[in-house]
C-alpha cells in the first residue's frame, strides 16, 4: 500500500498502522514542498515526522520533532542574537547534520531519506515526492513568503491570498518512487492538509492513481480542520472548509472517502469512523478500519 502525508494527521495514523499491518508493506510518499534549509542544514519536515512516527520516536504533543529532546543549541545561538527560523531539538538536528552530509556526498535525498530510515529501524519505505527542490509559495497581504516563514515565523496570522508552489513543473519522481507507484495497487491519502501536503504530491503523481483504489481521510470535522491552517488555504483555492471541501479536492479519482462519525457530509463513496487519533489506540482502531476495507475491496 501507498500512503500520501504530510505532517501531523498522516503520521498519527501511521502510528496505528505500523502495528496492523506488516512494515514492510507500508510505502509512504511524504510532501517535501515545506523543506527549509537552517543553519546549513536540510530541515525536511514532513519527511522526519513520518520516521518519527514509525520509529516510535515522535513528540506526540507537538506532533513534530523527537519526544523527550532537548533544545541546549537552539537556546545558545538565540542567546548569542543568532536566530534561527525554527526550533529545533538537538537529536533532531542530528538528523538534519546526517542528512545535509548524505546529500553533500553525492546521494539524492531519497537515497538520504532510506539511509535515515534505517538508522532510526524503520522498515517501511519513506520516500520523498521529488528529489528536487520545490517550495510552498504564499501569498499574503504582506507579500510571499515561503510556508514556514508564514508558519512558524508569523504564526500562520497573514491572510492568504494564493498557494504556489515554486519548481513543481520542473520536479520528477525518482526512479525508487516510480518502481513503488507501477508496482502497488491501493492508495492512502491520509488526513493532512489537502492544499499544502497532498496537493504537491498529486501533482508529480496524479496520471498513476487512475487504475488504483484510493482512500482518503477528511483531516476536517465539520467546518474546522483538526490542525493546521488549511481552512485558510482552501479558501485562497476556492474550496468549501468543509469535508466537502476536501472530497472535491480529490474527487476525480477517489474510490471512498472517510468522514468523522460526527461529520454532515455523506455520500455513495462516504464511509463514516472515528478518525479523531488522540491516542496509539485510536490510532489503531482506524488503520485496522481502513486495511478492513481495502482487503474488501482489492483483491
Amino acid at each position: 500500500m501507498i500512503i500520501l502525508s504530510g505532517g501531523t494527521g498522516t503520521p498519527k495514523l501511521l502510528r496505528g498502522l505500523r502495528h496492523v499491518v506488516p512494515e514492510e508493506d507500508i510505502n509512504v510518499i511524504a510532501n517535501t514542498a515545506e523543506d527549509i534549509w537552517v543553519s546549513g542544514h536540510l530541515v525536511c519536515p514532513d519527511i522526519d515526522s513520518v520516521i518519527y512516527a514509525l520509529s516510535g520516536v515522535i513528540d506526540d504533543e507537538k506532533w513534530w520533532g523527537i519526544k523527550g529532546d532537548t533544545f541546549i543549541t537552539s537556546t545558545y545561538l538565540r542567546r548569542s542574537g543568532f536566530a534561527e527560523k525554527m526550533q529545533i531539538g538537538d537529536r533532531d538536528r542530528a538528523t538534519h547534520i546526517m542528512r545535509s552530509e548524505l546529500l553533500g556526498s553525492g546521494k539524492t535525498l531519497t537515497q538520504a531519506t532510506l539511509e535515515l530510515t534505517k538508522k532510526f529501524g524503520v522498515r517501511a519505505k519513506v520516500l520523498p515526492m521529488t528529489d528536487d527542490a520545490v517550495s510552498t509559495i504564499i501569498t499574503t497581504p504582506q507579500g510571499k513568503m515561503h510556508f514556514q516563514d508564514f508558519w512558524i515565523l508569523n504564526k500562520g496570522k497573514p491572510g492568504v491570498l494564493d498557494v504556489k508552489f515554486e519548481g513543481i513543473e520542473k520536479a520528477r519522481i525518482s526512479k525508487e518512487l516510480l518502481n513503488v507507484l507501477k508496482t502497488e495497487k491501493t492508495v492512502i491519502i491520509g488526513p493532512s492538509n489537502p492544499i499544502t501536503s497532498i496537493e504537491p504530491i498529486l501533482h508529480l503523481i496524479r496520471k498513476y492513481l487512475d487504475k488504483k483504489f484510493v482512500i482518503a481521510v477528511s483531516p476536517i470535522v465539520g467546518r474546522r480542520p483538526v490542525s493546521g491552517p488549511a481552512a485558510k488555504f482552501m479558501k485562497a483555492r476556492g474550496y468549501e472548509v468543509s469535508s466537502r471541501g476536501v472530497y472535491d479536492c480529490y474527487k476525480d479519482f477517489l474510490d471512498l472517502f472517510i468522514v468523522d462519525r460526527k461529520d454532515g457530509f455523506s455520500g455513495a463513496t462516504v464511509i463514516k469512523a472515528d478518525t479523531m487519533m488522540v491516542d496509539e489506540r485510536r490510532s489503531g482502531a482506524l488503520a485496522r478500519f481502513i486495511v478492513d476495507i481495502l482487503k474488501s475491496h482489492v483483491a
